[in-house]
C-alpha cells in the first residue's frame, strides 16, 4: 500500500489490518467484515498503512500460518507501523507469539472496540462500563498472561505493567466493586423510568446496527443537533429528549449501536445502557436501506439476536433509513427479501427529513393504548386546577364550560382512574 507523502501522521497512528477467513466462506461477506474493521480502526483514530488476509483454518500458535506471520512482520518493518489489528479473536498465546515476531503491539477487534469505547466514554458510568468490559476480557486470560510474563520477563506485554501472582484475584475484586456501583446506578434508572411513566411519558428507544443513521434520525425527529459522524460508535452515552406526538408525551433515547459477534462480556458490561432499550414501551430498529439485502439481513439478524430474548413482547418498528437513495422498484425488491425480518416497516430519509410525519403516526399506533373518557369537573377553582393537571397528563380533546366543565379526555388508565377518584364526592 502506497502512503502519500502529503499525509503526515505520527508513527503511533499507523496500523496493519489483518483478517483470516475460512475456506469456502462468502467473499462478499468477508469483504464487508474487513470494511467494518477499517471503519473501526478509523473510529479509533488509526491510519491503516497495510492490509493482510489469508484463507485457512486457524493456527493455534499464530492464527495465520507461520510464513504469513513472517510476511506480516516484514510489512510492519517496511511501513513503520506501531500496531497490528486482527479482525479475528486472538488467544493470549497468539497475541504473545505474533507480537514477538512482529516486534510491535498486537490487538484483536474486541480490544479495538474497547479502545473506541474508552475514548468515547464521557460520563462516570460509561467509564465504569468500559473498565468492567476490559476486566472481564482479561479474567479468562489472567493466568496465561502471568505465566507468559514470568517466562519471558515481558512486564510490558499487553500493557499490564508489573505482574503478581494475585493478578487474577485483583481483577475479580475490581469487577465486583464496579458491578456493585453499576447496580446502584441501575436502581436509580429504574426509579427515574417509573417516575417518567407516572408523569405520563411513553419511553421509546432508537436501536440498530452501528452507523445505520440512528443519531441523524434522532436529530430529525426531535429537532435536535446531536453530533453526527460517518463513524462507528458515535453514540456511547444514551441521550434522551422529549418527542412531540400530537399531545401524547414521549421520551426518545438514542442508544449505542450493535455490531456483529460482540462477546457476552462486552454486552454484559453495557447491560445497564442496553436496559434503556429492553425496558422501553416501543423500539425503533433503524437499518440502512441503501445497503445490499444480504447485508441488511445480516445486520437485522445481529440486532434481533441482541434484542429478542430481552424485550418481552415490546413492539418494534423497523425504520428503513436512507430511502432517498433508492427508487420504488428497488425498495420493493429489498422488502421482498427482508420483509420477514422487518416487522412494522417505516420508510424515511433522516438526512432529508422525509417520512417523519408517517413515522410519528406509526409510533402513536404502536404505543401502549390510552383510554378515552368523558369527565365532568366542578366549575370552580378546584375544577380549573384539575383541568390544568389533565392537560399535563394526557390529551384534552374538547372542553365545554357551563355549570360544570365537561371534558373529553384521553390518557393512560391509571391517570383516568386518579382523575375519577378526585371527582368522587367525599363522605363527611
Amino acid at each position: 500500500m502506497n502512503i502519500s507523502a502529503e499525509h503526515k501522521f505520527d508513527n503511533e497512528d499507523r496500523v496493519i489490518l489483518v483478517k483470516r477467513t475460512l475456506p469456502n466462506s462468502d467473499p462478499e461477506r468477508e469483504e464487508n467484515l474487513f470494511k467494518e474493521l477499517r471503519e473501526l480502526a478509523r473510529a479509533a483514530g488509526y491510519v491503516p498503512v497495510g492490509e493482510l488476509t489469508q484463507t485457512r483454518y486457524p493456527d493455534s500458535r499464530y492464527q495465520l500460518g507461520r510464513g504469513k506471520i513472517e510476511e506480516l512482520a516484514e510489512l510492519v518493518r517496511s511501513t513503520g507501523a506501531e500496531k497490528v489489528i486482527f479482525y479475528n479473536k486472538l488467544s493470549t498465546t497468539q497475541l504473545f507469539n505474533i507480537s514477538e515476531i512482529c516486534g510491535c503491539q498486537v490487538i484483536d477487534k474486541f480490544q479495538l472496540i474497547l479502545e473506541i469505547f474508552a475514548k468515547r466514554a464521557t460520563t462516570h458510568r460509561s467509564k465504569l462500563q468500559v473498565e468492567l468490559a476490559r476486566l472481564k476480557y482479561e479474567v479468562p486470560r489472567a493466568r496465561a498472561i502471568v505465566s507468559l510474563l514470568k517466562k519471558e520477563e515481558r512486564a510490558g506485554f499487553m500493557g499490564l505493567g508489573d505482574y503478581e501472582d494475585s493478578y487474577e484475584h485483583d481483577l475479580k475484586k475490581r469487577i465486583a466493586r464496579i458491578e456493585s456501583e453499576l447496580e446502584s446506578a441501575k436502581k436509580d434508572d429504574e426509579s427515574l423510568r417509573a417516575f417518567r411513566h407516572m408523569k405520563g411519558f411513553s419511553l421509546i428507544s432508537l436501536a440498530g446496527y452501528t452507523n445505520a443513521g440512528k443519531s441523524t434520525l434522532f436529530n430529525a425527529i426531535v429537532n435536535e443537533s446531536v453530533e453526527v459522524k460517518d463513524m462507528l460508535f458515535t453514540t456511547l452515552v444514551p441521550m434522551t429528549r422529549a418527542l412531540d406526538l400530537g399531545g401524547r408525551k414521549a421520551l426518545l433515547t438514542d442508544t449505542v449501536g450493535f455490531i456483529e459477534d460482540l462477546p457476552h462480556w462486552l454486552v454484559d458490561a453495557f447491560k445497564s445502557t442496553l436496559e434503556e432499550i429492553f425496558l422501553s414501551d416501543l423500539i425503533l430498529l433503524v437499518v440502512d436501506a441503501s445497503e445490499k439485502p444480504e447485508t441488511i439481513l445480516q445486520k437485522l439478524s445481529t440486532s434481533h439476536d441482541t434484542l429478542w430474548d430481552r424485550i418481552q413482547g415490546v413492539p418494534v418498528i423497523t425504520v428503513l433509513n436512507k430511502t432517498d437513495l433508492l427508487d420504488k422498484s428497488e425498495l420493493d425488491s429489498i422488502m421482498e427479501q427482508i420483509g420477514y425480518m422487518a416487522p412494522n416497516p417505516a420508510f424515511v430519509s433522516a438526512k432529508e427529513g422525509i417520512g417523519m410525519t408517517a413515522l410519528k403516526a406509526e409510533i402513536i399506533r404502536h404505543l401502549p393504548a390510552w383510554s378515552f373518557c368523558p369527565l365532568s369537573l366542578p366549575n370552580s377553582e378546584k375544577g380549573m386546577s384539575l383541568l390544568s393537571w389533565l392537560y399535563e397528563e394526557g390529551i384534552v380533546h374538547r372542553v365545554e364550560y357551563g355549570e360544570r366543565i365537561l371534558v373529553d379526555y384521553e390518557a393512560r388508565t391509571e391517570i383516568i382512574n386518579r382523575a375519577q377518584a378526585l371527582l368522587e364526592p367525599r363522605e363527611d
